[in-house]
């Protein structure tokens, strides 16, 4: 391989270049966690979210093994429509490199490849975390440990509702990743503006999160900062039906011996099954909401950074 390591696209290396604000996100959720072609529509309501905002969108994923910050719209289209492009974790980086595969990042990937390209704000919907039934299985998110060792701030709805919720907690906690709840004392559940769990620290402000950036750089804290963002209690799902949803689903894949990294695909695929698209509906809303928190953080600490400059 001759080419470097990782290529930024000119707008991602101009905005940088410039100390304009930037955004990471990640492309699992385009090519596994919407139906075609809903998915390429989000895709690109997702950007534009930034965009009309001033903010540079940075979508990153690996085209022909070579890992992008910053798709154009052929690449970012190639993404949500070829049913061949494969999930690539942080530990799939080189080998998909090597073997010139195409692949959409996770967040572990992302928030790898986002920090070697000097982004420091990085929004997804929902955060990986320990599964359920984990003690027998071992089953644990890579997103965990590798947030356990990058400085990204990275703006979550939460854990994905579908995981071992206060594990989770637990692990975070453990990992020294610093959880905010954005406007909240409550731990979001994804499609739920409330897991029923509590959180440590509560901010108000994208500044307040700059400032805790700020503090943590000055600590050498090679770790995350995590921001909780719950959807509004009037966008969320219903949580009777996602309750009904969520025990039948788990029930299911239980049945069928589902496992590993297919048992998410799965359960959010049932999801939207039997909640009759609501939960795709919830899904963009989620994204979209933490995008453009994502988009406010990444613009007051680029002001940040040109006061201190």
């Amino acid at each position: 391989m001759t080419q470097p390591p990782i290529t930024l696209s000119d707008a991602v290396a101009d905005a940088l270049a410039e100390g304009r604000p930037v955004v990471a996100l990640e492309s699992t959720i385009i090519s596994h966690g919407f139906p075609r072609p809903r998915n390429l529509d989000a895709a690109r309501l997702f950007e534009r979210l930034l965009t009309e905002a001033g903010v540079t969108p940075a979508t990153i994923a690996v085209i022909d093994g070579v890992p992008r910050v910053g798709l154009d719209d052929a690449q970012l289209a190639r993404i949500a429509e070829d049913t061949a492009v494969v999930k690539v974790s942080a530990r799939d980086l080189a080998p998909a490199m090597v073997r010139e595969a195409t692949g959409a990042t996770t967040v572990a990937a992302t928030a790898l490849l986002a920090h070697r390209a000097g982004i420091r704000v990085f929004s997804t919907g929902g955060l990986g975390g320990v599964h359920r039934g984990a003690a027998q299985s071992f089953d644990e998110s890579a997103d965990l440990v590798a947030l356990a060792g990058l400085p990204v701030t990275v703006v979550s709805a939460g854990a994905k509702s579908i995981l071992d919720v206060p594990a989770t907690l637990e692990r975070l906690e453990t990992l020294n990743i610093t959880v905010l709840g954005y406007r909240t004392n409550r731990y979001p559940g994804f499609y739920l503006a409330d897991s029923g769990l509590g959180v440590d620290w509560r901010v108000e402000a994208p500044d307040e999160v700059v400032e805790v950036m700020a503090a943590q750089d000055a600590l050498e804290l090679r770790r995350a900062v995590l921001v909780a963002n719950p959807l509004p209690v009037d966008k969320q799902l219903d949580p009777a039906l996602h309750d009904r949803v969520l025990a039948e689903a788990l029930a299911r894949a239980d049945a069928q011996r589902i496992s590993g990294k297919d048992v998410t695909p799965f359960l959010l695929a049932y999801f939207q099954q039997h909640t009759a698209g609501a939960s795709l509906e919830v899904n963009i809303d989620i994204a979209s909401n933490n995008i453009v928190l994502g988009g406010q953080i990444a613009t007051a600490w680029a002001g940040r950074a040109a006061r201190v400059g």
